[in-house]
């Protein structure tokens, strides 16, 4: 009877291993799949009633009821909605964008301006406004999958920030590649000012520390750091 009684309890330990282990399955599967796919670009951009992705057609059927701010916010759903907008912009989860706040905060500057100018910095971002990407989500994936060099050594990480001075180029095989080539040469009108361009040579440099009015996003960061300020 107690060898029976040991055996039951070992395989009830045994089904309960298993059990635990298939819930960490489908948390860690959730996570990870909810990391990466965010909804469709242009539904995010009327929701939010601004155009964060950038498309010409992002916001065609705006003004249909969709938008946040389409009836009246509170104080703090205001915070929220402008919070939501600049992660909207560079596309960062919220556990990263708290530790940028974070930073900002306890850099010594105005809290608002650091933590746009950080953001602005950001592989995945410099690549996309360096054109050498149609959006920011086509950048994070040439950056993840090396197609990015930056002075000359590969970097695969799209929150690697890009130091004043640094050049952006395209890995050799991947200059090839066409669709990069449609965009960095269809974009080569584009120009910013903290961004020094080489068409010629597939190639940008980041000339300066950029500051917030040249940045090209329109948001009200005060409004986002009193939204951290409540939580933080």
């Amino acid at each position: 009877m107690l060898k029976h009684a040991i055996i039951m309890r070992m395989r009830i330990n045994i089904n309960l291993n298993k059990v635990y282990l298939q819930l960490i399955i489908i948390i860690y599967v959730e996570v990870t799949y909810l990391a990466r796919m965010r909804g469709p670009r242009f539904k995010q951009c009327r929701r939010l009633n601004l155009n964060v992705c950038g498309h010409p057609k992002a916001m065609k059927r705006a003004g249909n009821g969709q938008a946040r701010d389409s009836r009246k916010l509170s104080a703090y759903g205001q915070q929220l909605l402008e919070k939501q907008r600049l992660r909207g912009y560079y596309e960062v989860l919220e556990k990263q964008f708290r530790r940028y706040v974070k930073s900002a905060k306890e850099s010594g500057e105005l809290t608002g301006d650091r933590l746009i100018k950080d953001l602005e910095c950001r592989l995945d971002n410099m690549v996309y406004r360096m054109n050498f990407a149609g959006s920011i989500r086509q950048a994070r994936q040439m950056v993840v999958h090396g197609h990015i060099l930056v002075d000359g050594k590969k970097v695969d990480r799209p929150s690697f920030a890009v130091s004043v001075g640094s050049e952006i180029t395209l890995r050799e095989k991947s200059k090839t590649i066409q669709i990069f080539k449609e965009n960095f040469f269809e974009k080569s009108g584009y120009s910013l000012p903290y961004i020094k361009y080489d068409v010629e040579n597939y190639s940008a440099t980041l000339e300066k520390r950029p500051e917030k009015d040249e940045i090209p996003i329109i948001i009200n960061d005060h409004l986002v750091v009193e939204y951290y300020a409540r939580i933080m």
